[in-house]
């Protein structure tokens, strides 16, 4: 089956921000994309609530409930108290861990198991008690696969930000391609799933779809929002899921 694709509303959420208007409504283009196909929603509400706001949470969850049954809700940040409170709160189906400062722009990097594991395993505990399926960002890396799993996680992320970043280079795009997939292939072996996400685009989802053909989800936000300018979000769901393998 291929990759499910779950829509990142946090560009959607920003351009909202700008105003003290409620347009770009960001629930109203959620249901756009899950209407299209989209098999989730992603958000990434960061405690300065400068992209997804706390109060867009309740919102979406009940356009998934009342709407959506099938589609995932997903949560992704740092897990600081008041983070997984907000979870608690929320009930996604997923929670994604990211290891961001609150000042970072964007996720840039994943975990480091080596030194963050014994962190992130008894609030991975805390949450899978609570009936949440978990993921962590990750490096694309081999080695640190070993250490992800011990945490009691399902899946890992693999952050594809430097894939993405070589558009314009076959080569290199091609060598990261292979990062991603060797550590997919590990992750894998070790019981885990495989989610991806990070500056994928129409362009280059095909490729890693065939790397990695197990890939559970992709989440995918600012290039899919940027298509959403020419295309329309219905429209741009229908590519991205073509990428995908739809």
């Amino acid at each position: 089956m291929p990759a499910k694709l779950s829509v990142n509303l946090n560009a959607i959420a920003m351009l909202r921000n700008r105003r003290d208007l409620p347009w770009p409504s960001v629930t109203g283009l959620g249901r756009i994309a899950l209407a299209a196909g989209a098999h989730g929603l992603t958000v990434h509400p960061r405690p300065d609530e400068r992209h997804t706001r706390h109060s867009d949470l309740p919102e979406i969850r009940s356009l998934i409930d009342d709407e959506f049954p099938r589609a995932e809700f997903n949560i992704e940040g740092y897990p600081t108290e008041d983070f997984l409170l907000l979870v608690e709160k929320h009930q996604p189906e997923q929670v994604t861990l990211v290891p961001d400062d609150p000042a970072q722009a964007t996720s840039d990097h994943g975990w480091n198991f080596a030194t963050q594991a014994a962190f992130l395993t008894p609030i991975v505990r805390r949450l899978k008690k609570g009936g949440f399926r978990v993921s962590l960002f990750s490096d694309p890396d081999p080695d640190w696969v070993a250490a992800a799993r011990d945490t009691g996680a399902d899946r890992i992320e693999l952050y594809t930000g430097p894939y993405g970043s070589y558009h314009t280079d076959s080569a290199k795009a091609a060598k990261e391609l292979e990062r991603l997939g060797k550590t997919a292939d590990a992750a894998l072996a070790a019981g885990l799933q495989v989610n991806a996400g990070h500056d994928l685009v129409v362009s280059n989802l095909p490729a890693l779809a065939r790397r990695i053909p197990a890939l559970a989800e992709v989440s995918i936000g600012h290039g899919l929002t940027a298509d959403a300018l020419e295309y329309g979000m219905a429209g741009t769901v229908g590519r991205f899921l073509k990428a995908c393998g739809w």
